[in-house]
């Protein structure tokens, strides 16, 4: 079994303060037992976020920052033919106008519907396909767009922008500029479609632009038959609700955590990854001397500690 966990920590007071009040006996255990093995350091700035990285390396992928091909790899796995195409996840999603700046919400927030999500995707479908585009639809919040100016165009993940100034992440690279031109057309058309009224008069946000992300070919993968990739952390942390982040902290400790505990007693193969906002570490069992099983006994692992630093 090999749990990889992202959102595990951010680089923000409350989240500091809350991992310090945090209670997590199984990790902490775990940490105990576990020897560090592997780590992936950045910045919080990186395009790929630690947890992307990790999971790229666990699957096979190869990439720059912000250009392992998530796009077509989701693609597939959704049924859709990609070819030898460079393919790029177009993510409908709702930027929010502020006084300061634009920021990005998350796309689960939109509760987008099946049929709404289709319409959407019609709607600016012969705005991509008249720059020679081919477009699919994948899930409500998953399109996928295709075109040759996507090889090799590093963009930065959703997680790393929901939230935060969009300014920020935009793309400057020059293959860019067609993206951030269709970007302007979508909001312009959006704002005017049907859709937009119809949503806010039921309450929801409208969509009212797309972010490109996952760009180039498909790559092959291999996904480990025992990697588990346990989310329930991210909506909490990226939507700033420390409280929510607790609790599903603790159900991670009570639920998947304390089986990987069972399991590494049992002497069974168990590997640990937590990923935080600027770096991803892999634990596994080594071979420990006396020394090593006495300190593990009477020094527990500094749990808060090993969390702040990710």
């Amino acid at each position: 079994m090999h749990l990889l966990i992202p959102h595990a920590s951010a680089l923000s007071e409350a989240c500091s303060h809350t991992l310090q009040d945090l209670q997590l006996p199984h990790l902490t255990q775990l940490l105990t037992r576990l020897s560090p093995i592997h780590r992936d350091e950045a910045d919080e700035y990186s395009l790929s976020p630690p947890h992307e990285r990790a999971l790229a390396r666990a699957i096979g992928f190869a990439g720059l920052d912000g250009a392992l091909p998530w796009a077509a790899h989701d693609a597939a796995q959704d049924g859709i033919d990609t070819g030898d195409l460079c393919w790029g996840m177009l993510t409908p999603m709702h930027w929010h106008v502020g006084a300061d700046h634009v920021s990005m919400l998350d796309p689960g927030a939109l509760q987008l519907t099946e049929d709404e999500s289709r319409e959407l995707l019609e709607a600016v479908r012969p705005l991509f396909e008249s720059e020679g585009w081919t477009l699919a639809y994948g899930a409500p919040t998953r399109w996928y767009g295709a075109h040759e100016s996507l090889a090799g165009l590093p963009t930065a993940s959703p997680d790393r922008v929901i939230g935060r100034n969009v300014d920020l992440w935009m793309p400057d690279h020059t293959q860019a500029r067609m993206v951030r031109r269709l970007q302007n057309e979508v909001q312009m058309l959006l704002y005017t479609h049907p859709s937009t009224d119809r949503r806010v008069e039921q309450g929801l946000l409208p969509v009212n632009t797309f972010w490109l992300s996952g760009c180039g070919p498909r790559q092959p993968a291999t996904v480990p038959p025992d990697l588990i990739v346990d989310e329930r952390l991210r909506t909490p942390l990226l939507g700033e609700d420390w409280a929510a982040w607790a609790d599903a902290w603790q159900a991670l400790d009570a639920g998947p955590l304390r089986e990987l505990l069972a399991a590494h007693r049992r002497g069974e193969p168990a590997r640990l990854t937590l990923c935080g906002e600027r770096s991803a570490q892999r634990f596994e069992p080594v071979p420990q001397g006396w020394l090593q099983r006495f300190r593990q006994r009477f020094q527990p692992a500094d749990t808060a500690g090993w969390l702040l630093a990710l």
